[in-house]
């Protein structure tokens, strides 16, 4: 009595291998950016808005926001599965501060951050979950873009309509507290707590990350 040899099965690529590198954004991928961005967005510009306490205060939302906003940030991620909806997502977010009185040059350096923490999710195959986590630090370095106009004149920005409406006494505690070298030391930790923030976000959503394949 003869045997026949089943021909072996054709290997099923993991999860992982079968990233699609593809540009086209379905319909859901433009709702996940859309409703990403808006609930990043929102998240900040509450913290942002505790900074009319005084300018100490202010100054020290910079760092509480990067952590704040890790979270649903790391969850977008989890929902991306091919090139651009991290460039778009951030270029979404560029408008929406720039609609809310950011300077342009806060516009260009988000879509320009953004386009890098792409290549960093890119570089991990858009399935690494530490390729997630220094993306989302790339792209926190927006937080140096609404200073920028700070950076290049200290006392123009402090004659700008936005510091003139918050009163002559703010201004003069911005004065006094608000320094070149103190922004410049509020970034870096800003970019460490977005470092921590990332961290927060993938431990809280461990569960999302097996899901989407992010190892």
């Amino acid at each position: 009595m003869s045997t026949e040899t089943a021909p072996p099965s054709s290997p099923v690529a993991p999860a992982s291998a079968r990233a699609s590198f593809s540009v086209r954004f379905s319909a859901r991928d433009l709702l996940n950016v859309a409703i990403f961005a808006v609930i990043y967005f929102v998240i900040i510009f509450a913290i942002a808005m505790l900074g009319i306490i005084s300018p100490l205060v202010m100054l020290l939302t910079l760092p509480l926001s990067a952590i704040a906003a890790g979270v649903p940030y790391m969850l977008f991620l989890t929902r991306v599965k091919h090139a651009g909806m991290v460039t778009l997502f951030g270029v979404v977010v560029a408008l929406l501060y720039l609609m809310v009185g950011h300077p342009w040059q806060s516009t260009l350096l988000t879509i320009g951050v953004s386009v890098v923490a792409e290549f960093v999710l890119w570089a991990g195959a858009y399935r690494s979950k530490w390729a997630a986590i220094w993306t989302y630090v790339v792209f926190s370095a927006w937080f140096t873009g609404p200073w920028i106009p700070f950076f290049i004149d200290p006392a123009g920005y402090l004659q700008g309509v936005g510091m003139q409406s918050m009163g002559e006494d703010y201004t003069a505690q911005f004065e006094g507290t608000v320094t070149i070298p103190a922004i410049a030391g509020l970034i870096v930790a800003t970019l460490l707590c977005g470092f921590l923030g990332a961290l927060l976000g993938t431990s809280l959503l461990r569960k999302h990350f097996r899901r989407a394949g992010l190892a």
